[in-house]
């Protein structure tokens, strides 16, 4: 089991930047391709990045490509989204989680696939 801790969230500008912070607890954090979604209010929870884990493979929704990147510190037992060029439509309380199976070959991206879901943090973008 991997317990999930985000941090980094705040208030930017558009067109700003943010870095948020996921920390895990328990032994087996690099069994485990590791996620962020985000979720706006009145809408369903989203997919944004998701990892590998040894870091080597990266996938990102549409939208955010070439806006987020998305890091992993195994030693440190952390994961990382660097958000830039930021839009009023990237507000929402970003999650991370991890893959529900361990040693999944595939990079998988879609919600139900994720659990240890973190208590989110909140990104608000201003116009």
């Amino acid at each position: 089991q991997v317990q999930l801790v985000e941090s980094g969230g705040g208030l930017v500008q558009a067109g700003g930047s943010l870095r948020l912070s996921c920390a895990a607890s328990g032994r087996t954090f690099t069994n485990y391709a590791m996620g962020w979604f985000r979720q706006a209010p009145g809408k369903e929870r989203e997919f944004v990045a998701a990892i590998s884990r040894s870091g080597g493979r990266t996938s990102y929704r549409d939208s955010v490509n070439g806006r987020f990147t998305i890091s992993r510190d195994n030693a440190k037992k952390t994961v990382s989204l660097q958000m830039s060029s930021l839009k009023p439509e990237d507000t929402a309380v970003y999650y991370c989680a991890s893959d529900t199976e361990p040693f999944n070959i595939r990079l998988v991206t879609t919600v139900s696939q994720y659990g240890n879901w973190g208590q989110g943090t909140q990104v608000t973008v201003s116009s």
